[in-house]
C-alpha cells in the first residue's frame, strides 16, 4: 500500500526527537579525545565504526534507509542530491583528463549514475547526460582539456547546477525550495566574487560563472569585483537581499564566519518552513536537512578535538541545529 504524507509526517516528527540537542553537543565539546566521542556516539545509537568519519558515514546510510522506507516518493529528495551529481561530474572529468584514479572520491547517493557520466566524458557524448547539464559538461570538458583551467571548468558546471536548482525550486510550487535554492545560489555568487576580487580574476571569468539570482545584479557584482576587493565588500554591504549586509559583516570579522552564516541561514529557512508544517513534503525535507546539519556539527567537533582546540573556539564554529 502506498504511503501517505500524513503517515510520513507523523513518523518524521517522532524521529526528530532522536536528533541531538544543545545539551548533547555541549557534552561532545567536553570530550578529551576522539575515542570518547566515538564511545558517546555509539552509546547513543548514532552509527557504527572505528572512527568518527566511519560513524558519520554509517549514520548517513541509516538516514537514507529510513527515508526510503517512510517517504511516499523518495525522488522528492533528488533536488538535494544534484550537488553530489555535480561533484561526481567534476571528479570524473578531472580524473579522466589527467588520468587519475577518482573512484574513492565519488559521492553516493546520486541521481546520475557515475558510470553514465564516465561514458559521457570518455566518449565526449554529453547529450547522454540530463539536459540541464549537457551543454555545461561539454564546455567544462573543452576548457579543462584545452587550457587546464580547473577553476573556470568547475565554475561552468557549478553555474549550471545553481541555475537548475533555482528552476526546480520555482517549478516545485514550494516556497521553501524556492527560497532555499535562491539563497544558496546568491551566496555562491557572493563567495565567487570575493575570491575573484582577492585573486584579481578577470571580468570574462566572472561573466562566465556567476548565476542570475533574483535580488542580485550580477553585472554590477562582477564590475565591483574587478575594481578591487574593498570596492566589492562595500558594494556587497549595500545589497538589501538575503541579509547580505549582515553576512559581509561576519566575513569582515573572519572569512570562515561567512560560511557559518550561510549554513545558519539555510537551516533557519528549513526551521521556518518545515519544522512545524503539517502537510506536504516540507517536514521530510526538514528532517533530512536536520540530519545533514547534525553530521556537519559532529564533524566540526571531531576536528576540533583532534587538533586540541579549546571548547570555546570550537563552539564559535558550530552551526545552528534543526532541533
Amino acid at each position: 500500500m502506498a504511503l501517505s504524507y500524513e503517515f510520513s509526517i507523523g513518523s518524521v516528527r517522532a524521529k526528530e526527537c532522536s536528533l541531538f540537542s544543545q545539551a548533547d553537543f555541549e557534552q561532545m565539546l567536553l570530550m578529551k579525545n576522539e575515542a570518547d566521542l566515538i564511545r558517546f556516539l555509539k552509546d547513543k545509537g548514532y552509527g557504527e565504526g572505528d572512527t568518527t568519519e566511519d560513524i558519520l558515514e554509517s549514520n548517513e546510510k541509516k538516514t537514507w534507509e529510513y527515508l526510503r522506507g517512510v517517504a511516499p516518493d523518495i525522488e522528492i529528495f533528488n533536488v538535494f542530491l544534484l550537488q553530489n551529481d555535480i561533484h561526481n561530474f567534476k571528479t570524473i572529468l578531472k580524473g579522466t583528463i589527467f588520468e587519475k584514479d577518482y573512484r574513492k572520491l565519488l559521492l553516493d547517493p546520486y541521481t546520475i549514475d557515475p558510470d553514465v557520466i564516465r561514458k559521457a566524458v570518455e566518449n565526449r557524448k554529453f547529450d547522454k547526460l540530463p539536459e540541464w547539464l549537457a551543454d555545461a559538461a561539454r564546455e567544462s570538458y573543452d576548457i579543462l582539456a584545452h587550457s587546464s583551467d580547473a577553476r573556470l571548468s568547475d565554475g561552468i558546471a557549478d553555474k549550471a547546477l545553481m541555475e537548475h536548482l533555482i528552476s526546480k525550486g520555482k517549478a516545485s510550487g514550494s516556497g521553501f525550495l524556492r527560497e532555499y535554492f535562491e539563497t544558496m545560489a546568491f551566496y555562491a555568487d557572493i563567495k565567487i566574487a570575493i575570491r575573484a576580487a582577492r585573486t584579481k580574476a578577470s571580468r570574462d571569468y566572472l561573466d562566465a560563472v556567476l548565476c542570475r539570482v533574483e535580488g542580485l545584479d550580477c553585472r554590477a557584482l562582477a564590475a565591483k569585483a574587478v575594481s578591487g576587493y574593498d570596492n566589492l565588500l562595500k558594494y556587497a554591504e549595500s545589497i538589501r537581499a538575503y541579509d547580505c549586509r549582515t553576512a559581509i559583516g561576519f566575513y569582515r570579522s573572519s572569512p570562515p564566519a561567512l560560511e557559518r552564516f550561510v549554513d545558519n541561514k539555510l537551516i533557519s529557512l528549513a526551521k521556518k518552513y518545515c519544522r512545524y508544517t503539517t502537510e506536504g513534503a516540507e517536514p521530510l525535507f526538514g528532517y533530512y536537512l536536520g540530519c545533514e546539519c547534525e553530521r556537519k556539527i559532529i564533524y566540526i567537533i571531531s576536528g576540533g578535538i583532534n587538533t586540541r582546540t579549546s571548547p570555546d573556539k570550537i563552539r564559535e564554529r558550530l552551526r545552528e541545529y534543526y532541533g
